[in-house]
């Protein structure tokens, strides 16, 4: 029945787009008309990585989940920068991160149980995001207290991002071979021909990106029709809708009992963001100007090593309690709480 409801609800993604462009509705109304969409596109968006696991393997399983799951939101940090609003990007940045490692992680915990992971490529790419928290270091340190926009650390932001990015392609390829080689069984006979899931994972990934761009325009409506910060509305709001095809495909795919996938995907989604779209978007920013530095804030850089550090002593064990999951879900409400009162 929950299935039947979820390819029936695939309509409100065409309705949204037809709505947004023949009637031009209020920011609240496309803002509430826009997240309902996404659902349907996360759970689809899910359902075609674990049909594309079946012939890949948990590990390479999560790779494309967070590849095509972050696609939106490289789009939506782009658009914001043309937009002039540096902030924003990397507080979503940032948000996304920690919402991958403690909400999507924590809820996927309690929605699947207790069951063994893999220990080492989860702990691996927690490490990857520790070292990328490191290497923000060098661009942020100097703009604290000053203008964190100056050019000039938008130019020491690029040897950083070159580093990231070198380090993700190394760590991704040598990732994937290995994961490809402990794969040797074969898709069971109800799973999707690989061309089918791809297929299915690239339309559903570019309804999500055009959706999530009308639901930043109008968030800024709904914002100030709650009272909510600039800060706390990046951080947070759009940081999960930036990443809400993974957040419900990891979800769906741990409540289906495939907890070493789902959690690859909020895991690899996380690492994915700190290492290769925050520098991506860093460096692309130079073709939109006013180029990017990513210089966060010091609650920012916090929020992501200490988030990283404690799932990664959580996790040590290489098996998940639901306790754990509860655990995370409650440190993330912390944060966001106190992301609200910054």
């Amino acid at each position: 029945m929950a299935r039947t409801i979820l390819w029936a609800s695939l309509v409100l993604a065409p309705v949204a787009i037809a709505v947004r462009y023949a009637i031009h509705p209020g920011d609240v109304g496309m803002f509430v008309l826009a997240a309902a969409a996404l659902v349907p596109l996360a759970w689809l968006i899910g359902e075609a990585t674990e049909h594309a696991a079946e012939h890949t393997g948990p590990g390479i399983g999560g790779f494309l989940n967070a590849s095509f799951g972050n696609a939106p939101e490289l789009i939506i940090a782009l658009f914001a920068i043309g937009q002039g609003l540096p902030n924003v990007v990397r507080a979503s940045l940032a948000g996304s991160v920690v919402s991958n490692i403690l909400l999507v992680l924590g809820i996927a915990i309690i929605v699947g149980g207790d069951a063994r992971l893999n220990a080492r490529s989860l702990l691996l790419q927690l490490g990857l995001v520790v070292v990328a928290v490191l290497a923000f270091l060098v661009p942020s340190v100097p703009g604290f207290g000053e203008n964190r926009d100056s050019h000039s650390l938008a130019l020491l932001t690029i040897p950083v991002a070159v580093f990231l990015l070198a380090l993700y392609v190394w760590q991704t390829v040598r990732n994937l071979r290995r994961h490809a080689a402990a794969h040797d069984e074969d898709a069971s006979e109800e799973a999707w021909p690989l061309a089918t899931s791809l297929a299915a994972l690239g339309v559903a990934t570019a309804a999500t990106a055009l959706i999530s761009e009308f639901l930043v325009h109008s968030l800024d409506g709904f914002a100030h029709s709650v009272g909510l910060s600039e800060f706390f509305i990046a951080f947070v709001i759009v940081a999960i809708v930036g990443n809400a095809a993974e957040h419900g495909g990891a979800i769906v795919i741990a409540h289906a009992g495939n907890m070493p996938l789902a959690t690859e995907i909020a895991v690899s989604s996380s690492a994915q963001v700190a290492l290769f779209v925050a520098p991506a978007v860093a460096l692309l920013s130079f073709a939109i100007t006013p180029a990017l530095p990513l210089a966060f804030r010091p609650f920012e850089l916090v929020a992501m090593g200490v988030a990283a550090g404690g799932v990664a002593f959580v996790l040590r064990d290489g098996r998940s309690r639901r306790w754990e999951g509860v655990l995370l879900v409650s440190v993330y409400v912390v944060v966001a709480v106190l992301a609200a009162v910054l």
